[in-house]
C-alpha cells in the first residue's frame, strides 16, 4: 500500500480520471474501482475519499445526485462539463511530474 502522503497529492487527478472513465458512481464503488485498478495498493479510507469529492463539487468539477435505495440514500458524482474537460490536463500534468521525480531521483520509468 501507499502511503498517504504520497496519496494526498494525487487523489483529486485519481477521482477525475474514474470517474471520466466509468461515468456515475457512488463512494464506496469509487473506492472499489481505485482498489481494484491498482492491484490493492492503494485503499481509499472515507477520511480521505470524502472531503476530495466535496472539494472537488465545490470547485464545480462535480455534481451529485442523490438517490433512493430502498431505505437508504445513495448520493452519485459525476463529472460537469467543465470537471470532463479539465481531466486530461491534470492526468497530462501528473505524468509529467512522475517523470519529472523519476529524473530527480535518478531512477528509469518503464
Amino acid at each position: 500500500m501507499h502511503s498517504p502522503e504520497l496519496l494526498k497529492g494525487t487523489l483529486q487527478t485519481i477521482l477525475l480520471k474514474v470517474l471520466k472513465d466509468h461515468g456515475k458512481m457512488y463512494g464506496y464503488e469509487i473506492t472499489q474501482r481505485v482498489k481494484e485498478l491498482s492491484d490493492g495498493r492503494i485503499l481509499l479510507t472515507e477520511g480521505a475519499l470524502y472531503p476530495s469529492l466535496h472539494k472537488l463539487e465545490a470547485e464545480g468539477l462535480l455534481k451529485t445526485e442523490t438517490v433512493m435505495m430502498g431505505k437508504r440514500v445513495r448520493k452519485y458524482y459525476t463529472l460537469t462539463p467543465v470537471g470532463k474537460s479539465l481531466v486530461k490536463e491534470r492526468v497530462s500534468e501528473f505524468v509529467d511530474f512522475i517523470r519529472t521525480m523519476g529524473n530527480v531521483l535518478q531512477v528509469e520509468l518503464n
